[in-house]
């Protein structure tokens, strides 16, 4: 008589090496059926690395993959799909003007020649009947929130009959609320005994209030694997930085004068298919403060950000910096001292083929002391400059030469801050500046973000970390609909009002 393997998921003795860097030395992960196993770890602990080897988009240098007792060569994506294994990504793989149904029908691997959509719909109804997320099936997904398209995705993978879910920080575009929601159902599933979930994430109240079992990583190397109910945060923290964390309370120093330094008023701004993405917006933020815009992905703050960085035209309105018309050109930026920290900040800040000691002079690469006549680029100044700022802002790489896409994301964070805070700041401008950071990186990036404040810098916060937003800003607004819909002090703040703006009630 067989015996059933009790695991549904083992990497064994996992090896990986990009270079001379050592991404990951010797780590094991077992995920038993029917748990929600969390995966820790600060950002270049080797956490995607691990998930990327499962799911075949690389091949491990050594090591073993077991799925259900048997050992497997997952060599790619699909094969792994073959195999059960399923993966919610950070940044969503929907096609946004595709219907709901036509992007769960597209997402199969196999597809008939010609599609029968009427049967279709009706196989989809009653299979997403028995499923924990409902959805009217002919609605175009750019028309949905960023939390029901997190469902979607989910949902996706269910109907591909995925029984081991991975999940990447899939609770960062989410309310509280919506969070709770979705990760409460799928720990259903597995209690059910229908699906086992693992989930990478940096929130620690997620782990101790969902996981059964939590297996930490430090530096490519597996620290080990604990039972939750076992643990609790400050041994987690401990795991993962090596020593005892003790988070650094942040300084605020009483508001100085309160110059208005970046006003808007009645700005308007299209998205990509020149739709009024925001939408007559207005307002100030003076010197020695901190402006926290909340809201759920999708609802006008990208194009905002974008706008203000001069990376996307406005289509009415005025900005105004330094009580000076701003138009977001480089000019601009350097004579009102003018810095911006975006979203995705390898895309949208970066050339990722480029290497870290020039991405850290984009600002200045044609003056002193980084060029000679204006024309000749001085490469052993710029290197000296790239290593002090590796130093003091703790980026991890093998040095400036190398290119900037390989650093991790929290260490391609730290160079992009580096370069924005390195010369003397009036106005900052930050989206998103912790998505997907461990706890360290953000406490080290929310402590530059008040330095500004405290120097008297006026700083704009974007973010869909509600936390976050409570945390550093003086003022609190929720943007909607293209729009600022609801203002208050964080003192006085309510999250179930402002959960309800965010969602758009």
């Amino acid at each position: 008589m067989t015996i059933p393997d009790k695991y549904a998921l083992e990497a064994l003795h996992i090896n990986k090496r990009f270079g001379a860097l050592i991404a990951l030395n010797d780590v094991s992960l077992h995920l038993e059926k029917s748990t929600f196993h969390a995966l820790l770890g600060e950002n270049g602990a080797g956490k995607s690395t691990l998930v990327k080897c499962i799911m075949g988009y690389y091949a491990p240098d050594s090591g073993e993959l077991m799925i259900e007792g048997k050992q497997h060569d997952i060599s790619n994506p699909r094969h792994a799909h073959q195999l059960g294994l399923g993966m919610v990504y950070q940044h969503f793989t929907l096609i946004p003007n595709m219907t709901v149904m036509e992007n769960l029908v597209l997402s199969r691997p196999h597809l008939p020649i010609k599609i029968d959509w009427r049967a279709e719909r009706k196989s989809l109804q009653e299979r997403i009947a028995q499923l924990p997320f409902q959805f009217q099936l002919d609605i175009p997904v750019s028309r949905m929130a960023a939390g029901e398209k997190q469902k979607l995705e989910i949902t996706k993978q269910l109907l591909l009959n995925s029984k081991i879910l991975i999940l990447d920080e899939p609770t960062s575009v989410l309310t509280p609320v919506e969070a709770d929601e979705v990760l409460g159902k799928l720990h259903a599933l597995t209690q059910e005994g229908a699906l086992s979930v693992l989930i990478i994430t940096h929130k620690f109240r997620e782990v101790m209030t969902f996981a059964d079992e939590v297996t930490v990583l430090r530096k490519g190397n597996c620290v080990g694997t604990a039972t939750v109910k076992n643990v609790d945060t400050q041994q987690l923290a401990k795991m993962m930085v090596g020593t005892e964390f003790v988070k650094k309370t942040l300084h605020r120093q009483p508001s100085l004068a309160q110059e208005a330094r970046l006003e808007i008023h009645n700005l308007k701004v299209n998205d990509d298919t020149q739709a009024q993405a925001v939408n007559n917006l207005s307002l100030t933020v003076h010197s020695g403060e901190i402006v926290g815009i909340a809201g759920v992905s999708g609802n006008g703050q990208r194009e905002l950000v974008e706008a203000l960085s001069g990376q996307r035209c406005t289509s009415g309105g005025e900005i105004r910096a330094h009580k000076q018309p701003y138009q977001g050109r480089r000019e601009d930026m350097r004579k009102s001292h003018f810095y911006c920290l975006p979203e995705e900040p390898l895309r949208n800040a970066c050339v990722p083929a480029m290497s870290i000691a020039e991405n850290m002079v984009f600002r200045n690469f044609d003056h002193l002391p980084f060029t000679r006549y204006r024309w000749l680029l001085d490469r052993r100044a710029m290197l000296h400059h790239a290593r002090e700022l590796i130093s003091q802002y703790k980026i991890r790489t093998p040095g400036p030469h190398v290119p900037i896409a390989t650093l991790s994301g929290g260490n391609v964070q730290r160079a992009v801050l580096a370069r924005e805070l390195e010369n003397e700041v009036d106005i900052l401008v930050v989206a998103n500046p912790c998505f997907g950071l461990d706890f360290s990186a953000v406490a080290e990036i929310h402590d530059k973000i008040m330095q500004v404040r405290n120097r008297g810098g006026a700083v704009l916060l974007v973010s869909e970390d509600l936390d976050e937003i409570l945390e550093l800003s003086d003022r609190l607004m929720v943007m909607s609909g293209g729009k600022l819909v609801y203002e208050t002090i964080p003192a006085q703040a309510d999250l179930a009002t402002i959960g309800r703006y965010m969602a758009g009630q």
